[in-house]
């Protein structure tokens, strides 16, 4: 059968299971388009109003459902805003495909209008960019894409389609669907974890990185409470594990329980479990010498070869797909945790304190109290998304994540990702309750996708943190140059009548007692709904004041 490559491009991905793409419309791909137009009964494309967010949408798919999420941008100006998300994709090894409208084949290496070097462009930001030249060549094109962001450690690929590529025949026939292969752990490297966790007195997992899914979450869980052997979080991912798990013991992220950082380095066995223990979660690579802390075996579980040795030099490197690393412990049985109990018990004591808000005396709204509160009214399936800003500290500290897939957070550290990334949220799963936090700055840099949530008819909660200012700034300003604050104020709009003349419900909180009602009444609308929070400024973080 004889179609155009811009049809072709829309069969291929129907042919992998694509249902759902995200994209502002472009001139560069019209024959896409047309061919989306064609399969809109196997597929739909979500009209976002900015290609950053459009692309952080996609972004969050990709976590959602472990497949590749799909961004639509045109070239030149389109295809700037986008890589915002290919970088975050990148940083949290998440699988997604942008894909670009280009210049006509013609014209290229002519500056033509809006013309860019794709291949060049996105080399350090994606796992493979790959200008396509030929409507033959599309199908086996966007398997190996598939393919490369599925692999190993998951990750973006950026495809650009050529104008006129685009509107040539071709019958060549579609591409298999991609099926990824998890990397297997060799039974030796198994052996040998189980045995130094059954033999350690203080060992410690710090759990992370990508392919998890509830199933794994809970077999972690399990067998963790069974050894006694407790599981902190990486940075922004605490959704790995069962936050009420005994076994939890809280996250190495931003405003880290100091108590848990001591352990990190008391931990005689410190397995990291599947993430690349980066810059945030090792306190700028701080945590732990290079070559290794004295008396403390050191064990990295990742699926990429080349990420292993690469930062931390490890007593032993598993190179496998971390949920599978789980299933082999647990196939070997839980070791008797009788000798670990007290530590674990410790770790457990550490981190209920420090999650649990204590009310301060502030002006307006205090962040802890929402939170709590939150925490204890969502259901355990609810996602909450955010963005980047000071704001967050308190969501990641007080929150409690039940469910796997319910926490979306760059570790990127992108501001504005939290509003898009509900978006695909509540498209993907209409039926689960949605919220997200933003910061007065980060707001500003999505809440024009307020009017993608009213289109699309959504359900979801928006919770607006205002103090009038870009708050980690200004944080770093009073440690670094007391007094000099440059930039970092913010006149800000009332957020709750924008938000009202987009469409939703929307509503003002000054204080901390009027949050549980306007909540139940965010929670009750049957469309997006915004809260504007009043917060005092001094409130920096949830420990601190500024002076």
């Amino acid at each position: 059968m004889t179609r155009l490559g811009g049809h072709v491009v829309a069969d291929q991905l129907v042919a992998q299971g694509v249902d759902t793409v995200f994209g502002v419309p472009g001139e560069s791909f019209l024959t896409v388009l047309d061919g989306l137009w064609e399969r809109r009964d196997r597929i739909r494309f979500v009209t976002a109003r900015h290609e950053a967010t459009a692309s952080h949408m996609a972004e969050a798919w990709g976590k959602l459902t472990g497949r590749p999420g799909v961004c639509l941008a045109t070239r030149g100006p389109g295809a700037t805003h986008a890589s915002v998300g290919v970088h975050t994709a990148f940083q949290d090894s998440t699988p997604m495909l942008l894909l670009l409208g280009q210049v006509a084949r013609p014209h290229l290496g002519r500056e033509a209008f809006q013309e860019v070097d794709f291949e060049a462009m996105f080399a350090p930001l994606a796992k493979w960019a790959h200008q396509i030249e030929s409507a033959d060549e599309i199908p086996a094109a966007v398997t190996r894409a598939f393919e490369v962001a599925l692999g190993d450690r998951p990750g973006p690929v950026v495809l650009a389609l050529p104008e006129d590529m685009q509107r040539d025949p071709t019958d060549a026939p579609d591409g298999p669907r991609v099926a990824p292969a998890l990397r297997e752990p060799e039974p030796g490297d198994l052996d040998r974890l189980h045995a130094w966790l059954a033999e350690a007195e203080r060992p410690l997992i710090v759990v992370g990185g990508p392919r998890w899914d509830q199933a794994s979450a809970d077999a972690l869980a399990a067998w963790a409470e069974a050894a006694a052997v407790p599981v902190a979080a990486q940075f922004r991912r605490q959704d790995r594990i069962d936050n009420a798990s005994p076994a939890y013991v809280g996250d190495l992220g931003l405003g880290c329980n100091p108590a848990l950082e001591r352990r990190v380095a008391e931990a005689d066995v410190l397995v990291l479990l599947g993430g690349r223990f980066g810059d945030i979660p090792s306190g700028g690579y701080t945590r732990l010498p290079a070559d290794g802390a004295p008396g403390q075996r050191l064990v990295h579980v990742h699926p990429e070869a080349t990420e292993l040795g690469r930062v931390w030099s490890a007593d032993l490197d598993v190179c496998a797909a971390a949920p599978l690393v789980v299933a082999g412990l647990a196939a070997r049985g839980a070791p008797d945790g009788a000798a670990r109990r007290a530590w674990a018990e410790a770790l457990r004591a550490d981190y209920d304190a420090w999650s649990e808000p204590a009310p301060r005396d502030l002006d307006g709204v205090d962040l802890g109290q929402v939170v709590g509160h939150l925490r204890e009214v969502l259901p355990a399936d609810a996602v909450v998304a955010n963005g980047a800003g000071n704001y967050t500290v308190w969501v990641h500290r007080y929150h409690r994540h039940r469910r796997y897939g319910t926490q979306l957070a760059p570790t990127s550290g992108a501001m504005g990702y939290g509003i898009p990334a509900a978006i695909a949220a509540a498209l993907h799963d209409p039926r689960r309750t949605v919220v997200a936090f933003a910061g007065d700055g980060c707001f500003q840099m999505a809440g024009h996708e307020l009017a993608t949530a009213v289109q699309e008819g959504l359900r979801l909660v928006v919770i607006v943190a205002d103090n009038g200012m870009l708050g980690t700034i200004r944080m770093h300003q009073e440690r670094s140059y007391p007094g000099h604050v440059e930039g970092t104020g913010l006149a800000n709009p009332d957020f709750a009548a924008l938000a009202a003349a987009h469409g939703c419900h929307a509503e003002r909180v000054l204080a901390d007692a009027d949050f549980p009602a306007a909540l139940a009444r965010a929670l009750a609308a049957e469309r997006p709904a915004v809260i504007h929070l009043v917060t005092d400024p001094r409130a920096i973080t949830p420990g601190a004041l500024l002076g």
